[in-house]
């Protein structure tokens, strides 16, 4: 393949084409992941952030444009309101990273560097720590986890349980360093900028427990992350639920 051809087809190049043909008259938008962090590859979609009028839907949808998958995040700017204090509350702050990371294709009045610069802000506060009840619901779930692995001696088992003491441990951590989540790909990624040490820890016990099946690492690591909130929690644990609505009555017929 030609220079041409491959500038041509390169992700950031294509974007700025598909922001042309299908959405002049945006607001903003702004293209995100792989293909600005320099990591995509020639099967990488595109993510792509679009701002458009108030009065429009707030959408994602997925299409192909040249050839390459695209990933649409279409919204306006009250449904861009919602989507940021969604993205707070689950602390994984996604639509805020995608502004902040991005690279603004097109924009009108400044209206997209007004809103990257909101979205810097806010990754840098962090999102909000969790309620006490919350981190002591995890610290029981992930000390049973932990109890689990020791007891279980089905191979798959001891996987699927590895995956929830990886998740519960890496939510605490994240949580204790008011650092933001991620899941998929980007648990390891939030997990290593939340704290390096214990993130190396943790996913070396991890990658062994996969491939050795020794699950000593992934306990100690997991444990060490445990004492760091608190330590773990079994007896004196008690959690109450509150029914917000009776239960409806039987359609069956009563004395039978």
């Amino acid at each position: 393949m030609s220079h041409d051809a491959d500038a041509q087809n390169h992700p950031v190049q294509q974007a700025r084409r598909l922001a042309a043909e299908l959405f002049p008259d945006a607001l903003g938008v702004v293209l995100s992941g792989s293909a600005v962090s320099g990591l995509a590859t020639t099967t990488s979609d595109l993510d792509v952030v679009v701002l458009i009028e108030d009065g429009g839907e707030t959408r994602r949808e997925t299409l192909r444009f040249e050839g390459r998958l695209v990933e649409l995040f279409v919204h306006t700017q009250a449904g861009l309101a919602e989507l940021f204090a969604a993205d707070t509350a689950s602390r994984r702050g996604v639509m805020q990273r995608m502004y902040a990371e991005g690279l603004i294709l097109s924009e009108r009045d400044g209206t997209a560097s007004r809103i990257k610069q909101r979205a810097e802000e806010a990754l840098r506060r962090g999102p909000d720590a969790l309620y006490p009840d919350a981190v002591e619901s995890r610290r029981y779930s992930l000390t049973d986890a932990l109890d689990d692995l020791g007891d279980a001696g089905d191979p798959v088992e001891r996987l699927t349980i590895a995956g929830v003491v990886l998740s519960v441990a890496t939510d605490l951590l994240c949580d204790h360093r008011r650092a933001w989540v991620g899941g998929g790909k980007w648990l390891p990624r939030r997990l290593r900028e939340a704290d390096p040490e214990h993130a190396r820890a943790l996913l070396d016990g991890y990658r062994r427990l996969c491939e050795k099946g020794e699950p000593e690492e992934l306990t100690e690591a997991a444990t060490s992350v445990l004492t760091l909130i608190g330590g773990p929690l079994r007896e004196g644990y008690a959690r109450t639920w509150y029914v917000t609505a009776e239960p409806r009555a039987s359609a069956a017929p009563t004395g039978i």
